[in-house]
């Protein structure tokens, strides 16, 4: 029975495919023979279970090829078709639009049919969760934006979003163009001609093949040329592979180079961070070297920037793994963990003499004051409090560098490190936070992507998207953010590394806090390394940000500064820092560093005291 009704589907559809296409010999198959011929048509087998839905699919697939085999020309559409994957995806797009346009215009069933056919080429893309140009393709974008100027109705449902985001952009760049489409569609030589116009008009994608990229940027200004130069040198020595990205990190990020900086004068108030209040820096008056590096410093967009808390990177399960992954590795450890974090607090506690104000009317019981109770009830000055003291207010934040070149035991080691640090100083009183810093992708993302939409703007700036990630935050326990850590063994997390603005975001972190000591410890294994940006800017354009913000807050800041460098010399930076070769060092290297500064501080005071 079933069997009967399918042929009748079968049939009543080659019927209707041949009357579209007006071809009474035209052969229509539902399944692919092998065979070739320019007079077949070969549809999706149809199941026994076909429901409606699906069916009005299957009608919408026979009506478009039908279209196409009608009012498509193939050796016209060769003859016109631009170079360029991403231009050939527009100008094919296009075309079959301008095929499905006149169809639907010609037939009201055969119009619902391809709008059946539409919807579900959007099923899968989430087009109702749309927030910005980069969730979907361009070509995509630009068929829904040239489909809305003929009419809503050739739209799929909640494609409202998808064309807002786009729209501002497309109308300046094609706006003119996409007119002229409109007006010829019935001619597939004049509406092609048209497609290569608007292709040039938008100027998203260079008119050459994806393979023959660099060829076509040699042919640019000289400064291009220059740039393009640089990435090749440094693609040279990296391949983004596992090895090979630490390699490329190793030897591009961490070559010596003299910098000249030229000292200009300059009045004016200017804010480093004109984007995300996230990552805002105050104001600076370009008073010296160091903040005339950060107001030459740009940024391309920040619109693909990330300040993301750890747990929100991945799922519970997976960090559950992750951390009993790292447990594995603190094990074999535990021996050496008890004991640093034993001489921290040892160290740590001594300092704290511990004094009190007596006589107040609330706070503890004075037991010396007991007598005086017994004796008088309602004596209302039989209370103490503990003192504040300078070493428990005090903040200290851990910013680790999580770059590729960090990859397996030094960015093992440095999460170890930053577990042991935050349970021992939680224990003495002392806030911790600890924070991450990478990419979200390599050469660029989306960042990189935008700018190639954007005619590929010269010195651009910062070009990459940056992911910030909170493994802890200073008011958290440990024991609610343990888990957190073990995301620095997740495979793929590790990327680039633009230390420069991560110190910013981790100070700017730490200026709003209320403690009176704030403590800023970086660990990292050299100098900042992203390709993209350093591929379309000087050769130290980071290194040299970098240095002006180190000097910054050297210079200009409150927060103590210091760093300890693993496997690479990064006094070269910072006036506080230390050097390790081995990464097993670190924990031990932090501590000290951390009692160095405690001990510093206490001197200070009580020379501040005698004076």
């Amino acid at each position: 029975m079933k069997e009967d009704i399918l042929e009748d589907i079968k049939r009543a559809i080659s019927s209707a495919t041949r009357a579209i296409a007006e071809n009474k010999e035209l052969e229509v198959v539902f399944e692919d023979t092998g065979s070739s011929s320019e007079n077949k048509i070969v549809l999706p087998q149809i199941k026994l279970d076909v429901n409606p839905e699906s069916l009005s699919q299957l009608r919408g697939n026979a009506d478009n090829q039908a279209l196409r085999y009608k009012y498509h020309n193939q050796d016209t559409f060769k003859e016109y078709e631009p170079s360029g994957e991403k231009n050939r995806k527009i100008y094919e797009i296009l075309e079959d639009t301008r095929i499905q346009l006149i169809g639907s215009k010609l037939m009201r069933g055969v119009k619902n049919n391809l709008h059946s056919l539409y919807e579900d080429k959007f099923k899968d893309k989430n087009i109702s969760e749309i927030s910005k140009q980069s969730d979907i393709d361009i070509e995509d974008a630009i068929d829904l934006y040239f489909r809305n100027k003929v009419s809503p109705d050739y739209l799929p449902k909640d494609s409202d979003k998808a064309i807002s985001v786009w729209k501002k952009w497309l109308q300046s760049r094609i706006g003119d163009s996409s007119n002229s489409l409109l007006k010829n569609i019935y001619d597939q030589k004049v509406f092609a001609e048209n497609v290569n116009k608007l292709i040039n008009d938008l100027d998203y994608y260079d008119d050459q093949n994806t393979n023959d990229e660099k060829n076509q940027e040699e042919k640019n200004q000289n400064t291009e040329q220059l740039e393009n130069n640089e990435l090749d040198e440094m693609e040279n020595q990296s391949s983004f592979s596992d090895d090979e990205a630490s390699q490329s990190e190793e030897e591009v990020g961490y070559e010596e180079t003299e910098m000249n900086i030229d000292q200009q004068e300059d009045d004016e108030l200017s804010e480093f961070d004109e984007g995300n209040s996230e990552n805002a820096t105050p104001q600076y008056r370009a008073e010296n070297s160091s903040e005339q590096i950060l107001n030459e410093y740009s940024i391309y967009t920040e619109e693909f920037d990330e300040i993301i808390t750890a747990s929100n990177i991945c799922e519970d399960e997976e960090l559950n793994r992750l951390r009993a992954y790292l447990d594995q590795q603190l094990k074999s450890y535990q021996t050496i963990i008890s004991r640093l974090a034993n001489r921290l607090q040892r160290k740590l506690l001594a300092k704290q003499n511990r004094s009190w104000d007596f006589d107040l009317e609330e706070g503890l019981l004075d037991t010396s004051r007991l007598t005086r109770i017994i004796m008088d009830p309602y004596h209302s000055l039989s209370f103490k409090k503990e003192k504040d003291t300078d070493f428990k207010d005090t903040v200290v934040s851990l910013l680790i560098d999580n770059s590729g070149s960090m990859r397996g035991r030094p960015i093992t080691v440095a999460a170890m490190s930053a577990d042991i640090l935050a349970r021992t100083l939680e224990r003495c009183g002392v806030k911790v936070e600890i924070l991450g810093f990478t990419t979200k992708a390599w050469k660029g993302g989306k960042s990189r992507e935008h700018w190639m939409q954007n005619k590929k703007i010269p010195a651009p700036g910062r070009l990459n998207d940056l992911r910030h990630i909170i493994y802890k935050a200073a008011d958290e326990p440990w024991r609610r953010s343990k888990k957190n850590l073990g995301l620095m063994m997740r495979e793929g997390l590790l990327k680039e590394n633009i230390d420069g603005e991560a110190l910013l975001w981790a100070h700017k972190r730490l200026q709003v806090r209320y403690e009176a000591r704030k403590i800023l410890m970086v660990i990292s294994d050299g100098a900042p390394v992203d390709d993209s940006t350093l591929s379309v800017n000087t050769g130290n354009y980071l290194e040299k940000h970098l240095r002006g913000v180190i000097e910054w807050i050297e210079s200009k800041s409150a927060i103590q500064l210091l760093a300890v460098g693993i496997g690479h010399d990064v006094t070269r930076y910072y006036k506080r820092a230390v050097t390790i070769v081995d990464a097993e060092q670190l924990a031990d290297v932090m501590t000290e560093q951390l009692v160095d500064l405690f001990e510093e501080s206490e001197k200070k005071s009580k020379s501040q005291l005698a004076n």
